[in-house]
């Protein structure tokens, strides 16, 4: 395959950016995006350039970290596909392709197609977690759990935390993500301790790192790798309206 790439280059968080055109030819249809992307760093660095930054780890569709916007969508054209499972046979011969990184206020440019997405590790650390009594492991049955309650947490937390769905959202938002968290956490017996704390902190670090409103346009649930439901943000807005204006002790 002959490409033209057409790349976002920021040397740094206070670089204005640009895009930048590159071309690649007898490109593999079965390479995956990244390793395209490999293909072109070599291809920069034999010619004395300075190969683009992009974050990767596992590459296996479970870490999140191969965070680009592709064509202007959130991990490329296939639904339920992380960027590093996406592969270049679903492109044609010749095609240009855009390549931006994730576009939020939340999300800060550190180089190229890096972003810092350390705002979800505060979120987290806000309230994303549950007690952990140590000593005896219980006995596995004794604390039961509705079937329907265990499917629908293990569904949440699928959620693998690469943020497609605030770089989908016209606002900017993180309530998918957030409202994976809750969710996945307040169904089990061992997130209600925290249940009422942990909505509320989470929330209130939500706006406090710089994310925008959630106004249900469902751009975040089509991006989401993973295909984390929309109705998870119900369930954390009735979450934070019990624990604020129900009445809930904190």
């Amino acid at each position: 395959m002959k490409l033209t790439l057409r790349v976002w280059r920021q040397s740094g968080p206070r670089d204005k950016g640009r895009m930048v055109e590159y071309k690649l030819a007898d490109v593999s249809p079965d390479a995956s995006f990244l390793e395209m992307l490999d293909v072109l760093n070599e291809k920069l660095i034999a010619e004395g350039e300075e190969p683009v930054a992009f974050d990767h780890d596992c590459r296996e569709g479970i870490c999140g970290m191969c965070s680009l916007v592709i064509n202007g969508t959130p991990h490329g054209p296939e639904r339920a596909t992380t960027t590093c499972q996406l592969h270049m046979r679903k492109f044609k011969d010749g095609e240009v392709i855009d390549v931006e990184p994730w576009r939020a206020k939340a999300f800060p440019v550190v180089k190229d197609l890096v972003v810092d997405r350390s705002a979800f590790d505060r979120m987290i650390q806000a309230g994303g977690y549950i007690t952990a009594p140590t000593g005896t492991a219980p006995e596995a049955h004794s604390t039961p759990v509705p079937k329907p309650d265990a499917d629908r947490a293990f569904e949440a937390a699928e959620c693998i935390g690469c943020g497609a769905c605030v770089a989908a959202c016209p606002n900017g938002s993180a309530a998918l993500f957030l409202g994976a968290k809750v969710t996945h956490l307040g169904l089990m017996p061992q997130g209600q301790p925290e249940r009422w704390d942990r909505v509320v902190s989470m929330l209130e670090t939500h706006d406090e790192e710089g994310f925008g409103g959630c106004t249900n346009t469902g751009e975040c649930t089509v991006a989401c790798p993973k295909e984390i439901p929309l109705d998870v943000i119900g369930r954390l807005n009735g979450d934070y309206l019990k624990a604020t204006a129900g009445g809930k002790k904190r």
